[in-house]
C-alpha cells in the first residue's frame, strides 16, 4: 500500500474543517479547563483513532462495491455532510459548567475517552472518514483523517478560547460546507465521465 499525499492532505483538510464546529472541540476545551490537557489529548486522541480505524474498514467494504455506485453515494454523503454543517446552528456551545476537577493521569484519560468514544458514533467526521477511505485508499485516509482529529483536540485545548472569541463558528461551517459540496459535485462529475 503506497501512500498517496494528496488523499492525506484532502483527508486532513475536510476532517479538520468538519470537526472544527463539533461539540467534540467544545468538550475538549471544557475537559482542558477542568483536568489536565495532555492527559484529556491522550484520552481523546485514542478515542479519534479507535473511530478512525472503524471508519476506515467500513470504507474499505464500501471499496468493494461497484465504482460507479460507490461514487455516487459518496456523492450523496459529501452533499449531506454538506447541508448538516450548513443547518447547524450557533448553539454548539460549551455545555459542560462547573463540576468537579478530575484529577490523576487515567481518571483524566478514561474521561476524556469515553465522552468522545460515545459522541462520535455516526458523527459527520466518521462518515466521511468512511467515505474518503472508499475513495481514496486507506491508509492514507486513516493517516490523514487521525492527524485532522487530534490536530483539533489539541487546538482546542491550547487556544480553544482564542479561536471562539475571534473567528465565527458559522464561517467554520460555511467553508467546511462548501468544501464537502464540491467534493459532491467532483464526485458525481467522476461517477458520470469515468
Amino acid at each position: 500500500m503506497t501512500l498517496d499525499p494528496l488523499a492525506i492532505i484532502t483527508a486532513f483538510g475536510l476532517i479538520f474543517l468538519a470537526e472544527l464546529p463539533d461539540k467534540t472541540m467544545f468538550a475538549s476545551l471544557a475537559m482542558g479547563t477542568r483536568m489536565r490537557p495532555l492527559y484529556v489529548w491522550f484520552g481523546t486522541s485514542t478515542a479519534f483513532i479507535v473511530h478512525v480505524v472503524i471508519a476506515v474498514g467500513a470504507g474499505s467494504l464500501l471499496g468493494l462495491l461497484p465504482g460507479m455506485l460507490v461514487k455516487l453515494v459518496s456523492a450523496a454523503l459529501f452533499a449531506f455532510g454538506a447541508f448538516m454543517l450548513l443547518r447547524s446552528g450557533d448553539d454548539d456551545e460549551d455545555e459542560e459548567g462547573g463540576g468537579k476537577t478530575v484529577t490523576g493521569f487515567w481518571p483524566v484519560y478514561g474521561t476524556a475517552f469515553t465522552a468522545v468514544f460515545i459522541s462520535e458514533w455516526g458523527d459527520l467526521t466518521q462518515i466521511t472518514t468512511a467515505n474518503l477511505a472508499a475513495t481514496n485508499g486507506w491508509l492514507s485516509t486513516a493517516i490523514g483523517s487521525a492527524a485532522a482529529l487530534m490536530s483539533v483536540s489539541a487546538l482546542a485545548l491550547l487556544v480553544g478560547r482564542f479561536i471562539a472569541q475571534r473567528v465565527p463558528l458559522r464561517t467554520v461551517q460555511r467553508i467546511g460546507a462548501a468544501c464537502m459540496a464540491a467534493l459532491a459535485i467532483w464526485t458525481l462529475v467522476e461517477a458520470f465521465t469515468a
